[in-house]
């Protein structure tokens, strides 16, 4: 009844105060409009790092011996599965407790966080068995050295950095990737794109009291890779195999893409980040220019929800597995890229990967009381029938670094709401 009397004395009101009113309300909606509309970009990262937070301290209650650390989730299972700290994925989980030190200031997180670090100090001499030191040692102890400055983990990193350098073959300019596939598969030399991912490990070692020749490497292996291991609409092989006498290409296969010609969406997240890492450390344009070509060749394949398929061409689109690591890798490479980007570039890629964190952190990829992983939705190795729509670590350490690192661009650049 009170709306209806507010009606009638509105409508008894003189010509021209119902024009006020009217023009008031019609400035009000405008200025909303605008206002929604010109924060539409400003994410808020404060409920999606609350709710991991939430899924890693329950995490944490299930995990006892911490030289075993959560690889997957399995779907129908609550709990991470884990592996033995010689998995490529053995970086990721402490790696998400220092985030989540850095994020809270707690010295509860510190704690844990050293206690699940220092028990892969014996992967610093594993370079016979593995490429992957900078995912397992600069995801933990160099997160670690960032926060603490911790001497111990510096001296252990510069030991893993050595180690990482001895995969280094100068004829072909590139880490040598999977050192056992000279047996297996009789491949002389192969990288693969996901070896772009350990360069800043030999980078920061080069600055921060290691040898001169650590950053030569990365250097070398950066360039090479840019060179040979794209196609000309810079989307990436999965793999590059090397004639050890010539230094060239003998041929450029996938092992967890659909085929050998279609584009991987990890692999091309992989790159993303790596290139832009690559920039940052060296300052070479090249670097910067490339870096945004292999995004744009990722963003004109993503589907309506910003979270890519295994594989762009994957046969049974859109009845395909997503991969939200995929998703989670590419925003946070994105991510990197923004400090050094001009205004127009800084919006273009911080909206799209925006956008991409919003989907993750919708009810469709949040796992919520599911299990105690963050993501749900990702896709290990569909070729190999591995780990297929599942939660993976790495998905789950990609999406919280991503939402620390728009956290901070935020602040740092507040045009990028606008």
């Amino acid at each position: 009844m009170r709306n209806t009397k507010e009606f009638f004395r509105f409508t008894k009101q003189p010509s021209s105060t119902k024009l006020f009113y009217s023009l008031s309300i019609l400035i009000l909606i405008a200025v909303c409009f605008h206002s929604c509309k010109s924060s539409q970009f400003c994410f808020n990262t404060t409920s999606p790092l609350e709710h991991s937070k939430a899924k890693i301290s329950q995490s944490l209650k299930n995990l006892e011996d911490p030289a075993e650390t959560p690889r997957n989730i399995k779907k129908g299972e609550k709990h991470w599965n884990t592996n033995g700290i010689e998995s490529w994925t053995s970086g990721f989980y402490p790696g998400l407790l220092w985030y989540m030190y850095d994020y809270t200031g707690d010295e509860f997180w510190k704690e844990q966080a050293h206690r699940f670090t220092m028990q892969l100090e014996p992967i610093k001499e594993l370079d016979w068995k593995t490429h992957d030191f900078g995912f397992m040692m600069f995801n933990s102890f160099g997160n670690g050295y960032k926060q603490t400055h911790n001497p111990e983990y510096k001296d252990i990193l510069l030991e893993t950095a050595d180690s990482l350098a001895t995969l280094f073959n100068p004829t072909v300019g590139t880490i040598h990737s999977w050192p056992w596939m000279v047996r297996r598969k009789n491949w002389p030399h192969n990288t693969i794109i996901d070896n772009m991912m350990n360069l800043e490990l030999l980078f920061w070692a080069s600055k921060n009291g290691g040898r001169k020749e650590l950053y030569e490497i990365a250097e070398t292996h950066a360039l090479t890779t840019m060179k040979n291991h794209f196609r000309e609409d810079h989307t990436a092989y999965h793999v590059v195999v090397y004639d050890t006498t010539s230094g060239q290409p003998l041929k450029k296969v996938t092992d967890q893409g659909y085929n050998d010609a279609s584009v991987w969406s990890r692999g091309q997240g992989w790159a993303i980040y790596g290139f832009a890492v690559s920039y940052r450390e060296t300052r070479r344009q090249e670097f910067l220019d490339f870096a945004k070509k292999v995004t744009d060749a990722y963003i004109e394949r993503l589907p309506e929800d910003y979270v890519p398929y295994w594989d762009f061409h994957a046969p049974n689109i859109p009845d395909e597995p997503k991969d939200a690591s995929a998703a989670a890798l590419a925003a946070a490479g994105m991510l990197e890229m923004i400090p050094f980007l001009e205004e127009q570039e800084r919006k273009k890629y911080w909206k799209v990967a925006i956008k991409t964190l919003e989907s993750l952190s919708s009810e469709d990829y949040l796992s919520e009381e599911t299990n105690n992983a963050i993501l749900l939705h990702s896709t290990g190795s569909k070729p190999h029938d591995s780990e297929v729509d599942v939660s993976l670590v790495y998905a789950d350490y990609y999406y919280v670094e991503a939402l620390m690192k728009a956290r901070e661009l935020r602040n740092k650049f507040p045009e990028l709401c606008k």
